[in-house]
């Protein structure tokens, strides 16, 4: 996997790992926390900006809404306003989409389930994946009847789904079966999830419906077909045929060398249709597994749904923001000269490197603009450094101060 801009620590633990570096001064530790208490306070105040704005423009296509409740919103919700939100949002949290390609072999391969999934991608006018984050796990999983397979699945560690439904005179002409899902044409629909494998990413469409692979499908029928009409065409219908023509002429038979080859012929075609029951049970036992993914998914994984996930996504793009802030403001703070934002970008990717045995791309760029919005980053001639402590705290506290300013002239 490529390396990502998301951090995988902790704000908290973060800002601990920095002021460690005035351990031996109590005001610098103390003033460095009220810094960035005062930030987190002042991005806070941004993320309620943004939910505000997600809020209003989703409700006209929020599918928790009642249908009176959704018209309401008619001239007031805004779809391209609300997707340009909701790309910020995830930008600040650190989400990158997953490209088609890669959402392909998703849906040819299966790590867990082994079971082919059909979506109808026709009910959705548009529908994208974003994630966040990834780890490693060994799962152990079924193989033959009483052997199971170690192997080493890819987790995302959240996934967001965007569904965009198609409205409903293209649903008709395209034949478009929703089924008893409770959505309505023309909505659009969230989902947040956590851990989820990377193959098996069509797990979270609400339409994908089990379908037998081309695998299971000649292990059941090319073995049921072939096997049935050999062992009919050579053992049953020869011995039937000789006892009726035997009947119809009078002439004695052996009974018991036909009743042998007949037997014969019935339990080989008992053995058959044993081994086609069988095979058609673990397709079954497919389904269930796929179920027990899904209640999984439902009750356990499921981090948040419609309007309800703006809470997720906005939550993380805050932390997001403020860890970047608070490794870039560090770093610049300690050293003795300015730095290029290369310069910048991998003293604290080699920090996390030996530090953290963490390898990550850190979103220096984004970093450096934030500084230099709030008043802290100062850049002469493409080299970038910090405002003191001191002058920090007294910049963003007015800044802090400006945002509930109100002038009575």
């Amino acid at each position: 996997m490529i390396r990502e801009h998301y951090i995988p620590f902790n704000k908290e633990f973060l800002l601990e790992q920095q002021i460690a570096a005035f351990s031996e001064d109590q005001k610098k530790i103390d003033d460095f926390k009220k810094l960035f208490d005062i930030i987190e306070h002042y991005y806070h105040y941004e993320a309620f900006n943004l939910n505000r704005n997600l809020k209003q423009h989703y409700a006209l296509f929020d599918p928790d809404l009642s249908e009176k409740e959704r018209k309401s919103f008619i001239g007031k919700s805004d779809f391209s306003v609300f997707k340009e939100t909701l790309l910020t949002v995830l930008d600040r949290g650190n989400y990158h989409r997953i490209e088609k390609e890669t959402l392909d072999e998703a849906f040819q391969e299966s790590d867990l389930i082994g079971l082919n999934l059909s979506i109808d991608f026709n009910a959705f006018k548009d529908y994208e994946l974003y994630v966040r984050g990834h780890h490693t796990a060994k799962e152990k999983v079924s193989k033959f009847i009483f052997w199971k397979k170690e192997i080493e699945i890819e987790y995302y560690d959240r996934v967001l789904i965007y569904l965009n439904y198609s409205d409903v005179d293209y649903l008709a002409k395209k034949k478009v079966k929703l089924g008893k899902m409770p959505i309505d044409p023309g909505s659009i629909a969230l989902k947040i999830f956590k851990r989820v494998p990377k193959n098996d990413l069509e797990t979270i469409f609400p339409n994908a419906v089990p379908r037998m692979s081309l695998k299971d499908k000649l292990l059941l029928w090319v073995p049921g077909i072939f096997g049935g009409i050999s062992l009919l065409s050579a053992k049953v219908i020869p011995a039937l045929i000789n006892m009726y023509n035997a009947y119809e002429t009078g002439e004695a038979i052996n009974l018991l060398n036909s009743k042998t080859s007949l037997n014969q012929g019935l339990i080989a075609l008992g053995i058959l249709s044993i081994y086609c029951f069988r095979q058609y049970n673990n397709f079954v036992n497919k389904k269930i597994r796929y179920s027990k993914i899904l209640s999984d998914s439902l009750y356990f994984k499921n981090l948040g749904n419609n309007s309800g996930a703006f809470y997720s996504l906005l939550n993380s793009s805050e932390e997001e923001v403020l860890k970047e802030t608070i490794l870039a403001y560090s770093f610049l703070n300690r050293s003795n000269h300015p730095l290029t934002a290369e310069e910048l970008d991998t003293q604290i990717e080699s920090w996390f490197e030996t530090k953290l045995k963490t390898e990550l791309d850190f979103d220096v760029n984004d970093a450096l603009l934030k500084l230099k919005s709030i008043g802290l980053g100062i850049e002469i001639n493409g080299k970038w450094s910090v405002i003191p402590l001191n002058d920090a705290l007294i910049k963003i506290d007015e800044l802090w101060d400006s945002v509930f300013e109100y002038n009575l002239a």
